[in-house]
């Protein structure tokens, strides 16, 4: 029986929810309806499970149509005011005294009264005025066209324009996420609530959209596809000229069906049918959305903000799964560039100068690049070896802004160096030449690939030079050598005569050559610097996620002052979730996953052994996190020759995630661990081999059997001798005091907490879920105000040490045999109405279905490792609503008997009952 919508008023904004909202989704709707009214930024934490998308798509979208609301209340007075003007007006005294009420009485309901209590609601004939206009605003195709025949056209115009200039805008909503696959999922929430009809739009790269064959084929589908729109070869893409079929929302929603909320798969679908571009149909669609998704680089990236004309000023900035916010930022204010790449783009500019095209301005680029080249040559020289076959030489900012400045790239030929870009850019025709006859010819512009090379440089430089170069001792520029095996085909060789003599085919084969590699990066240090252009321009930035703890560093690495913070409790029982510390394995030995230890032969058959009674106890899906590839790889290939990689593989079908790779071979991977937990019949489930910070630790669901249970190997520190590492802890270290950031010891430390915590989350994905954690390291136990501090809230409060392997295997068996009856409960994200003694019931404004409210005390905990079954309130209820069985004979079970033997229940009037 699916639950009833329910209606809240938060902050004199009207919330329609799909079902009973738990505390911690209220909690968050509460701060972000505070953060919008006042134009504050929202740091929101809430754990995976717990409804958060939901909390924030309609507490989003019910703020944004109650503006719409007032500000259709508004017009509307206006027009009447202005209908009244123009009647003739009376003599009379008594109309007189009416016109000055009424405009006393018109001028007050313009204000805004969110927070006078008498006049929170809306009256009903109101309501209807409201709905009216957010329909027309949405969907009007064509406003009326003033008649040019009369004085009436000016008189419009000059309304026109006042309206335009003095009209309150209405925000969007940017809602990003971290991949694709999450933009699905949350499509998928916004369907289920009552605004999945607001106009919206999804915007994604072409691999994900495109539908042109011959773009898709192609294995650089950006390059293939602005060829086509340029027709180089002749060829113009027949999916762009339809893209206006699908342009508007009007169309898309009452002409193609597409009325509720969709995901690219739908788009593209539509695309193909139609014969319509889905990629810019998207982009189009932009203009008259109210939300717009899209993955948060697209929001962070200068240059994709640019290149899909992303304009964020005025606007909502949502950032869901936003615990990486800060490495994003980071990356997208920096480039890496390959020596190669720039040669060859010096190389192109030279042949436009050679060619006369646009000489002048190609010179000056051409120059630039010059410039760049014989500084690197310089500059190899003054590298120093890191490790064998790797050297490095690191400059700070402001050092590379007195370099440049003697190579002659300052503030000011800076700008003209942009200037000389954007013209050179620019399409323009001529009068030409074709076979003979006078036509209009197009001059050429350079490649994409160069343009991009320009561009990236030009986005670093800016920032360098921006405000007096305020971001210069932000960035550390490096250059780095290192070297690469590459296969290649030997040349044809002349003989003495000069002959080209080419052997047989079966000796002519490639070898592998070892080629020098020299990159050039441009390091921020500081994801405030891309966060610069954000944080004065939106109206309000709300960063939410299971996993942001600790957040105190977010303000002062991100420098926005986040107004209103939040860290919400989940919606699980203790009884649901098992969460151990294990430091040592079956044979004793203890778990430390160090380098040291880690490379040894006794830690990996120690960790495989403890693997293999975890697959035995849990049943279905089990996921396992290592810190590294490399780890994963080592334990592979020990276990392989130990025989215990067939023992796992006798147990559950084990798969191992890929190192990069293609995307739809990760998703093949994904339906056969899925099908192995469904359909498995000879194993008993799936046994998956991940990496912190791969693609599944990040966003991916595994809901009820998909994760019975999480380990974590060890703490999945970053790479401490990795060079990027390494300087954003002096970095740190540096700046910690003057600007409030965490020493570098403890930014590498949260890292590693923010990863654990991502991989930890894969489990309990909903309230009637249940899971175990358990973590393998013995420097939990040890030092737990070290290593469990770091830990998110809710898996902190329920953290038990176990000293030895079998009494963690011993609870873990109770665990599990405990949850099994309650394995069949539906998985629905919406719950029957129980409140926990304390949350405050709904109040009697608020349109509710009748119920009876049944508050339950916390059962004790039970010390006994008796395996009887452990049954949560909610599970019983919704059982009774399956079966209808006489109360008398549920208090016979022993197991109910016991559990209700610890409970205090309250009936609806408060009365208390024992047992």
């Amino acid at each position: 029986m699916a639950a009833s919508p329910v209606e809240y008023t938060i902050g004199g904004v009207k919330i329609h929810f799909p079902c009973k909202a738990y505390p911690s989704q209220l909690s968050m709707m509460n701060s972000i309806i505070r953060g919008l009214n006042h134009g504050q930024h929202c740091l929101l934490e809430s754990p995976t499970g717990s409804g958060k998308s939901l909390a924030l798509l309609c507490s989003a979208l019910g703020w944004q149509q109650a503006q719409l609301g007032k500000s259709a209340l508004t017009e509307t007075n206006e027009k009447k005011l202005l209908q009244e003007e123009s009647q003739p007006k009376k003599s009379s005294l008594a109309s007189r005294l009416s016109e000055k009420l009424q405009s006393c009485l018109s001028s007050d309901c313009g204000k805004d009264d969110d927070f006078q209590p008498d006049r929170k609601r809306i009256r009903p004939a109101e309501t209807k005025v409201v709905i009216d206009a957010f329909i027309y605003f949405y969907f009007s195709i064509q406003p009326p066209q003033p008649c040019s025949r009369c004085s009436c056209d000016s008189a419009k115009e000059s309304v026109k324009d006042r309206d335009t200039d003095g009209k309150k805008e209405i925000p969007k909503i940017f809602f990003g996420t971290r991949t694709h696959k999450q933009i699905t999922q949350i499509a998928h929430e916004l369907k289920r609530t009552v605004y999945s009809n607001v106009p919206m739009t999804i915007l994604s790269s072409r691999d994900h959209t495109c539908v042109n064959t011959e773009v898709v084929s192609h294995f650089n589908r950006n390059e293939r596809c602005k060829d086509l729109l340029e027709a180089k070869d002749g060829k113009s893409c027949r999916y762009y000229h339809g893209v206006q079929k699908m342009r508007d929302q009007y169309t898309l929603q009452q002409v193609h069906g597409l009325r509720e909320a969709w995901d690219v798969e739908d788009l593209v679908t539509l695309g193909k049918r139609l014969r319509s571009c889905s990629y810019y149909a998207a982009r189009e669609l932009m203009q008259g959305a109210s939300i717009i998704f899209c993955p948060y680089n697209y929001l962070l990236d200068p240059m994709i903000r640019e290149s899909m004309e992303i304009n964020l000023a005025g606007q909502i900035l949502v950032l869901d799964e936003a615990h990486n916010i800060e490495d994003c930022a980071r990356e997208s204010a920096s480039i890496t560039l390959d020596y190669k790449s720039l040669q060859m783009s010096s190389d192109e500019l030279d042949s436009m100068v050679n060619n006369n095209i646009r000489r002048s301005k190609h010179e000056l680029l051409r120059n630039f690049c010059y410039s760049l080249i014989n500084w690197i040559q310089e500059s190899k020289s003054l590298m120093l070896e890191r490790e064998y076959e790797a050297a490095s030489k690191v400059w700070s900012g402001k050092d590379i802004v007195g370099i440049f400045h003697n190579l002659g790239i300052t503030a000011d030929t800076f700008s003209i160096l942009k200037q000389n870009l954007a013209a050179i850019l620019e399409k323009e025709e001529r009068v030409g030449f074709v076979n003979g006859k006078e036509d209009m010819v197009q001059i050429p512009i350079i490649s994409s690939a160069t343009s991009t090379v320009l561009k990236n440089l030009f986005m670093v430089l800016d920032f360098l030079y921006r405000e007096n170069c305020r971001f210069a001792e932000d960035y550390r520029v490096a250059l780095q050598k290192s070297y690469a095996w590459n296969n290649q085909v030997p040349p044809d060789v002349p003989d003495a005569q000069g002959f080209f003599v080419r052997p047989y085919r079966r000796q002519r084969q490639s070898v592998r050559i070892k080629t020098e590699v020299l990159t050039l990066s441009f390091w921020c240090l500081n994801p405030a610097v891309a966060f610069s252009d954000l944080s004065w321009s939106v109206r309000s930035i709300v960063l939410t996620s299971g996993t942001l703890s600790p957040m105190g560093s977010f303000s002062s690495e991100l420098g926005v002052k986040f107004s209103i913070q939040l860290e919400a409790n989940h919606v699980i029982n203790k009884s649901q979730v098992w969460v151990g510390t294990v430091g040592a394995g079956p044979q004793g030995r203890k778990l430390c996953a160090t380098f040291q230890h880690a490379e040894t032969y006794a830690f990996q058959d120690e960790v495989g052994a403890l693997l293999l009674h975890v697959c035995q106890v849990v049943a279905k899906g089990v996921l396992c996190f290592l810190p590294s590839y490399k780890m994963l790889e080592k334990l592979q290939d020990r276990w392989t020759k130990t025989g215990l990689w067939e023992k796992l593989e006798e147990q559950k079908t084990v798969i191992t995630e890929p190192r990069g790779g293609v995307k739809g071979d990760f998703d093949e991977l994904l339906q056969v661990y899925y099908s192995a937990i469904k359909n498995g019949e000879e194993r008993d489930g799936a046994l998956l081999m991940a990496v912190c910070r791969g693609k599944v630790s990040e966003g991916l669901d595994f809901t009820d059997d998909n994760a019975r249970a999480v380990v974590t190997i060890g703490i999945p520190f970053p790479n401490i001798k990795d060079l990027q590492v390494e300087l954003k802890m002096r970095y740190n270290d540096q700046h910690c005091k003057a600007r409030g950031l965490l020493p570098g010891r403890c930014w590498y430390e949260i890292q590693a907490y923010r990863a654990l915590n991502q991989a930890l989350g894969r489990c309990i994905r909903h309230r009637n879920d249940w899971g175990a954690l358990i973590l393998v390291d013995d420097r939990y136990r040890n030092n737990p105000n070290k290593y469990i501090t770091g830990l998110s809230k809710w898996v902190r409060q329920l953290v038990q040490h176990h000293n030895t392997f079998s009494n963690a295997m011993q609870s873990l068996v109770a665990f599990t045999q405990g949850q099994t009856p309650c394995s069949t409960v539906s998985s629905s994200n919406c719950h029957l109405p129980v409140t926990v003694e304390g949350q405050s019931q709904p109040k009697a404004s608020q349109p509710q279905t009748p119920h009876s409210y049944i508050n339950l005390v916390e059962p004790q905990q039970v010390t006994s490792s008796s395996t009887c079954p452990s049954f949560s309130r909610a599970q019983l209820e919704s059982e009774q609503n399956e079966t209808v069985v006489p109360l008398v004979s549920i208090l016979k079970d022993s197991n109910v008997c016991a559990l209700f033997t610890s409970c205090k229940l309250v009936d609806t009037c408060g009365h208390h009952c024992n047992n």
